[in-house]
């Protein structure tokens, strides 16, 4: 665990897509270091559920929808019984159904497209839009956005993967220009690629990938409680920046 000195100090983060994966790993991971943690779930998992008698004061579980701007208010309005700020803000819900399409030659699935646009891309705004209240009332004001190295357009060097590729640089853009938005009013922004983990986002646990959500976790963590004042950049967990 990094030393403590060298990250945000404890305060109240909210985590969409908690219920399992990358986002379950930062829920367990920012409890244990002492943080209140609103976890935004879509899906009746056992994770979440197991863990919260663990952390019974600083773990609240709501349901939270990404698609929907009604699911979103109304976990804004929960939370706001909960707490009265928020420090952190972690854009963590995303799909991926599109890893199989290699190429323009193959039959595409628009609506699976639609999906990864819509969950991976519009949702982050539904979850800020909605949060936004609490998070003007946080002592960290950071919004965190884990996006991916498919959506850096220069550094693209796969021939599909049409919806995913998309969602990120769509998700980039849009984190570009809330930065530009919010950055003046006292915002700082964090945008990341976590690497090739053992998620879920196709369907099933994918056990060929690199990571487990749990290291992932903690590489993520390093990079969104730094105390630095960064530039916003897409980073990795290994440190480097990638191009847009």
């Amino acid at each position: 665990m990094p030393n403590q000195s060298e990250q945000l100090s404890p305060g109240t983060a909210l985590i969409t897509g908690a219920d399992r994966g990358l986002g379950f790993g930062l829920t367990q991971e920012l409890l244990n270091r002492g943080w209140t943690v609103i976890a935004g779930r879509n899906l009746d998992w056992h994770e979440l559920k197991e863990l919260a008698p663990k952390f019974p004061q600083t773990l609240h579980i709501l349901d939270l929808d990404v698609t929907s701007q009604e699911s979103a208010d109304a976990a804004a309005q929960a939370a706001t019984s909960l707490i009265s700020h928020l420090d952190i803000l972690i854009c963590n819900a995303g799909i991926n159904r599109s890893a199989h399409i290699n190429s323009i030659r193959e039959d595409q699935n628009y609506q699976d497209i639609l999906d990864e646009l819509n969950i991976n891309a519009i949702g982050c705004l539904r979850v800020v839009k909605a949060f936004l209240p609490l998070m003007d009332q946080g002592n960290h004001k950071r919004l965190c956005f884990v996006s991916s190295e498919a959506g850096s357009v220069a550094a693209s060097k796969r021939t599909g993967w049409f919806g995913y590729c998309m969602s990120k640089a769509g998700l980039n853009i849009a984190v570009k220009n809330l930065s530009n938005d919010l950055t003046p009013q006292g915002y700082e922004f964090r945008l990341y690629h976590p690497g090739w983990m053992r998620t879920y986002m196709r369907g099933t646990k994918n056990m060929a990938a690199e990571l487990e959500p749990e290291e992932a976790a903690n590489f993520a963590l390093k990079h969104f409680l730094s105390p630095e004042h960064i530039p916003l950049v897409l980073r990795d967990f290994a440190g480097k920046d990638y191009p847009w």
